[in-house]
This record gives C-alpha cells, structure tokens and sequence, in this order.
C-alpha cells in the first residue's frame, strides 16, 4: 500500500472542507444531485465516446497500481540475471532454454527462450524493444482517460453554471426557486474543478510516474539478455546493470511480468 497516495487524497479533500467549514459552511451544501449528474455524468459520457472498451476496462483496473504500485526488485533481478549468465558460461547459451520458463518476469522468458534458440541478436533487441513500448503505450493510454476526464469535466462544471443560471433566469418572479438555481450553478462549477484538479489529472500524472520505475525494470532485462548473449562475464553484467539504477531505489519491488 502506497500511503503517501491515500495521505494525498485526504489532504486534497480534507483541506477544502475545512476551509469551508471556517467560513461558516458545511458539507451539505456541496452536496448536489444535480450539479453532480450535469458534470459527472455528462464527462463520463465524453470519456466513453473518446475512447475504445478495452482502453476504458484497463484504466479502471489500473487504479489499483495507484494505491498498490507494481513491484520492481532490482536486487533481485541482477542477482536472477547474473545466475543465468553464470549458467550459460558454465554449461552454453543452449542450456538456459528451460531456465527461462523458470524466470520472474515474461520479458525475461521471452528473451531468454529467443537468446537459446540462437535467435539474431538484432531480432531479440527489436522483440523486446516491442514488448516495452506496447507497454510504454498501454500505460499512457490508461493515464490518458484519466487526463481527459480532468480537461472535459471543467466544461461540462460550466454547462453546469450556465444551465443553473438559466432557471434563475426563468423563475426570477418566484424567489423560492432562486436559490436552488443559483446552488447548481455554483457547485457544478465546483465539482468540474475538484474532479479534474483533485482527483482525475492526479491520478492520471501517479500512474505514469509509478510506471517509470517499471519501464527501467524491463529495460535492466533487455540490456541483461543482451548481454548474456554477447557472453559477458557475470561480474560485467552486474556492473553494468547496477549504473541503471541509484542506491536509493535497489530495494524498490517486484514487477508484473
């Protein structure tokens, strides 16, 4: 659990309502089933025109990477890459195609099984390289909803305004009604700002920048297999991977393969 992503939220939320309790209002008042079906409503309808079902699916599932961010062990994954350098110099490059099975990530696997089968080192740099960018975009792709619905729902907090105003504006003989109006249009305004400012673009800036840390991961594999293949010693390979990476972040986590 990554609590600096809670701690975050309660912040962004916390702050607010405590302004706006020291200034005499309360909760209710934000509280606007109206308002909160122009903005919300109307941005979910934009997102879901905008994008395909299978970019909206991935991007709902990636919210829990915000909170439970994916593993990246880099000590771990030196130490697995040096065993396996340290076996094809031992036993050949032949020996490592049913270690890769065996291996934490399927990047690895894929790697190893094409540096065994004796594939053109050429060919398993670009199948990798694929690997990581189909990833680098399925990533950006998911933010990108989040970042959208951050643009789209501050227009629609304004129809929001505008259509609040617009019954103000019909109903200016009967002052009972006035007030209801002028509350939509307000707090519309308020929950197109607070939707993109404190929730949506945040979300959508967290998860690219917890994937950086992915993306160094996957690339430590390309450049280990590769140097498997080339046959370098296992301490060269280690060095080498080790300048990825700063002292801080060598206890980092685990990644999805």
């Amino acid at each position: 659990m990554d609590i600096f992503a809670v701690i975050g939220v309660f912040l962004g939320i916390g702050f607010i309502l405590v302004g706006q309790a020291m200034e005499g209002g309360n909760i209710g008042q934000l509280l606007q089933v109206t308002a909160a079906f122009i903005v919300l409503g109307g941005t979910t309808g934009a997102i879901v025109l905008s994008f395909p079902p299978q970019t909206l699916m991935a991007a709902i599932k990636m919210l829990k990477n915000v909170f439970m961010p994916p593993k990246t062990d880099f000590n771990a994954l030196i130490t697995e890459i040096g065993g396996f350098a340290t076996k094809a110099r031992k036993e050949g490059i032949i020996s490592l195609e049913k270690e890769a099975n065996n291996a934490s990530d399927s990047l690895l696997t894929l790697g190893l099984g094409a540096v065994a089968d004796g594939t053109d080192p050429t060919l398993v740099r670009e199948m990798l390289e694929n690997q990581i960018s189909q990833l680098e975009e399925h990533v950006h792709s998911c933010a990108k909803v989040f970042e959208s619905f951050g643009g789209y729902s501050p227009t629609l907090g304004i129809i929001g305004a505008v259509l609040g105003l617009i019954q103000v504006m019909q109903n200016l003989s009967d002052p009972s009604k006035l007030g209801a109006g002028i509350a939509v249009a307000f707090v519309a305004t308020i929950y197109g700002l607070f939707a993109a400012n404190l929730v949506m673009i945040p979300l959508g800036t967290r998860i690219k920048f917890i994937y950086q840390k992915v993306f160094l991961y996957k690339n430590m594999i390309l450049e280990g297999v590769l140097s498997i293949q080339a046959g370098e010693s296992p301490v060269l390979i280690e060095r080498k991977l080790r300048s990825f990476i700063l002292e801080e972040e060598t206890t980092d986590i685990k990644a999805n393969g």
